[in-house]
């Protein structure tokens, strides 16, 4: 099955963390990356405090694991690249979240498909526009979620910008 995972991180090196976590994806068991979106610069969002910018990116994958094995898979990773978890929206090295995974909806608490945040985050959809530009992914149309998105600051980030981390 295929499936779209949302990757970003504002700690440490966040290119280099990206890279790893999608290598580590990479080679999960029956799992491939199939392609990858470009590197996006961004503002934090929906935090109070003041953090540093994050770079995004999305992929998409094909999998034989199942929504919540690529979940419990992805929370490893982020785990082994040092990412902790002091409190909800702190800064991260890496934060890797399964935004969608074909023919599945779930709503747990320990996942929900779609993702909830897909449609109300700049992060997320100008990279899933890169894999997808018609507007349309594994059965979610969000063609028209980028006004929702208008006010959030968004620029292309190419990793041999590492010395301009901050949006002008």
């Amino acid at each position: 099955m295929k499936a779209v995972l949302g990757l970003g991180g504002n700690l440490g090196e966040p290119c280099e963390n990206l890279r790893a976590a999608l290598n580590a994806i990479s080679n999960l068991c029956g799992t491939r990356l199939l392609r990858q979106s470009r590197y996006y610069l961004t503002e934090a969002v929906e935090v109070n405090e003041p953090q540093p910018p994050y770079i995004n990116c999305a992929a998409e994958i094909e999998t034989r694991l199942s929504p919540n094995a690529l979940l419990g898979a992805c929370l490893g990773i982020e785990s082994a690249l040092g990412r902790t978890r002091p409190g909800i929206k702190s800064p991260r090295t890496v934060d890797i979240d399964l935004l969608l995974y074909e023919g599945a909806t779930s709503h747990t608490d320990e996942l929900t498909l779609p993702h909830p945040g897909i449609l109300r985050r700049a992060f997320v959809l100008y990279p899933l526009c890169d894999l997808y530009p018609k507007g349309s992914a594994l059965g979610l149309d969000f063609a028209g979620a980028f006004e929702n998105v208008s006010d959030q600051r968004i620029e292309i980030f190419l990793p041999d910008e590492l010395s301009g981390l901050a949006l002008s």
